[in-house]
């Protein structure tokens, strides 16, 4: 098995609010991963005393601890865990009924020996490998489809007919894309921010399979740099001109 990762912030004077992590259990019969992509708040971000990377890094190893130590719960029973236990650590100090209370979107990749299992939340990507090299890209496309409409989409953020992240109400996970993969049919797994996907979502330069194929030849700091680089070359890029970065490769 190789498992690589690599993550870069949006900027220096900015902490990343990007999160991963990988587990491989005792048993050596299986294994997981979390990605989350803090959501950056404007200056007006309720009534929180905490960070994201403080939410990020709570709800990503409360997620993870659950994926692997509590096998028989699935990924969106596991985060809808996770969310209840981070609310949890902050209720007491916090506002968590503000719209833009610290959030985060998610991929959560969890393996044994049989079966593959995902879930997927907003706007980051995972991407499945099968044996032939056939790359499936499994996404929550709610903001592309907002946008594709001209709408506006932060005011739609957690609410009907808008899109869904992890915050605080553990019923968001009904809205997750998630399935099952037979284990035989996933060669490789890879899951990236959408700071690390822009030369497919953003210019348009790479598909999918491309982003794999680079990640196994040269890995996930060479997937960052080439996002670097065109987003340097791009004289008016769309909306931020860099954004937090992460990637990470299981090849089973």
């Amino acid at each position: 098995m190789r498992i690589e990762t690599a993550t870069a912030p949006g900027t220096p004077d900015r902490p990343n609010e990007d999160f991963v992590s990988v587990a491989l259990p005792a048993s050596g019969q299986g294994g997981a991963v979390v990605l989350l992509d803090g959501v950056t708040p404007p200056p007006d971000n309720g009534d929180c005393v905490h960070s994201v990377p403080w939410f990020t890094a709570r709800l990503g190893g409360a997620l993870l601890e659950l994926s692997v130590s509590r096998p028989e719960m699935t990924l969106p029973d596991a985060l809808s865990a996770a969310i209840g236990r981070t609310a949890a650590a902050h209720r007491d100090t916090c506002d968590l009924s503000h719209p833009l209370t610290p959030q985060a979107t998610v991929v959560a990749v969890r393996w044994d020996e049989e079966y593959v299992e995902h879930l997927v939340l907003s706007d980051s990507a995972l991407l499945l490998e099968s044996p032939d090299g056939e790359v499936t890209a499994v996404l929550d496309d709610r903001i592309d489809r907002l946008r594709a409409a001209g709408v506006r989409v932060g005011p739609l953020r957690n609410l009907e007919g808008g899109f869904f992240t992890a915050a605080a109400d553990p019923a968001v996970v009904s809205r997750a894309v998630t399935g099952r993969t037979p284990r035989s049919r996933v060669r490789a797994l890879a899951a990236l921010t959408d700071g690390a996907a822009r030369t497919v979502e953003v210019f348009g330069d790479d598909a999918w399979s491309d982003v794999l194929t680079l990640l196994r030849k040269a890995g996930p700091e060479a997937l960052i740099a080439r996002v670097r680089a065109r987003e340097a070359a791009e004289e008016s890029p769309g909306g931020k001109r860099h954004d937090d970065a992460t990637a990470v490769l299981v090849e089973l």
